[in-house]
């Protein structure tokens, strides 16, 4: 009976993700502080179309407009049909053919991915020769999923409401093949967790390698250069923000509050350059530590680390609480 009511709701979600907007690409720049968006519905483009469009035109990229892509005339009927076989597997009430729906639906997924994907790369590679701006060897192709710098653009590629619908369409079905072909031993019940983990560390992309003597400071625009003190940020849309010392990242959040931020890092003292979880590392402050902006704050991966080079360099421990409030 639950996994009938769950097939019913997965038809629900299917029927759902008709009316609202599936994927959205994000647009920010100084000159739109408040952004511009693309939505792609199922049979439709929404958004500021025309906008983008006007901006296209000087980088010499297609214009975009619904009746280019058949996509959108096929896309309706194939969530109907989704939601359709949904609700006749509930009053069928056989195993075999949920698991073909299951495997049905993750190669429509797929395709549809790869379809995404051959879109973005040929409206962001095939540009106009006679275009305004030129900028040889540079494509504005937009990400399949996660940021990506475009010029003075920031683009986000991320599921919209109907994309979480699928998603969650697809949980659902997944807990049903579970539950209905009874993958009870060990082997399978060690399997699970295993993929809920790689889900999760494949949705949170974790660190980016921080390139000293490149990469600049986002607060005082000073070039990184030392390795014990670098630091980052990831937003909660992926977009990276890299820093020289932990006092030029809280200033720059202080500052910025409307950022909504996923992850800090910070680097290891005792390494090069390798950064780790700001929220689990150990911090020392004061004393002979002295940072590239006067932070004077040294962080290390463990406990006893801290203590020992707290120490050698007569400084005090701290908290990364107290060093959000202290600056």
């Amino acid at each position: 009976m639950l996994s009938r009511v769950l097939l019913f709701i997965t038809g629900f979600l299917f029927i759902g993700a008709l009316f609202v907007p599936m994927w959205q690409i994000q647009l920010e720049a100084p000159q739109y502080p408040e952004g511009l968006v693309l939505q792609l519905f199922a049979n439709k483009l929404g958004g500021d179309v025309e906008v983008i469009n006007g901006l296209n035109h000087y980088i010499g990229m297609a214009t975009l407009h619904t009746d280019h892509f058949f996509e959108f005339k096929i896309l309706p009927y194939i969530f109907g049909t989704f939601a359709l076989l949904a609700f006749l597997l509930a009053f069928i009430g056989k195993k075999k053919p949920i698991l073909i729906y299951f495997i049905t639906f993750i190669v429509f997924v797929v395709l549809t991915a790869v379809d995404f994907y051959r879109w973005n790369y040929e409206y962001g590679h095939n540009l106009d020769p006679n275009a305004p701006i030129k900028v040889p060897g540079m494509a504005y192709q937009p990400p399949l999923l996660g940021y990506k710098q475009l010029l003075n653009f920031g683009a986000y590629s991320i599921p919209d409401t109907g994309g979480w619908l699928l998603i969650g369409a697809g949980i659902l079905l997944l807990f049903i093949i579970i539950k209905e072909f009874k993958f009870t031993n060990k082997k399978v019940k060690g399997i699970v967790p295993v993929l809920f983990t790689f889900f999760f560390l494949s949705c949170n992309s974790g660190s980016e390698p921080i390139k000293l003597n490149s990469d600049p400071c986002e607060f005082c625009k000073m070039t990184i250069s030392n390795g014990k003190f670098g630091t980052e940020f990831i937003t909660d849309k992926g977009k990276v923000h890299k820093f020289d010392d932990i006092h030029c990242m809280i200033k720059y959040v202080k500052e910025n509050s409307s950022i909504k931020i996923q992850s800090f890092y910070v680097s290891d003292y005792t390494k090069n350059n390798n950064l780790i979880l700001a929220e689990t590392a150990f911090y020392i402050k004061g004393g002979e530590v002295k940072s590239p902006m006067m932070g004077n704050c040294a962080a290390f991966s463990s406990e006893n680390e801290a203590k020992e080079y707290a120490g050698k360099l007569q400084a005090e421990k701290t908290t990364w609480q107290d060093l959000l409030k202290s600056e």
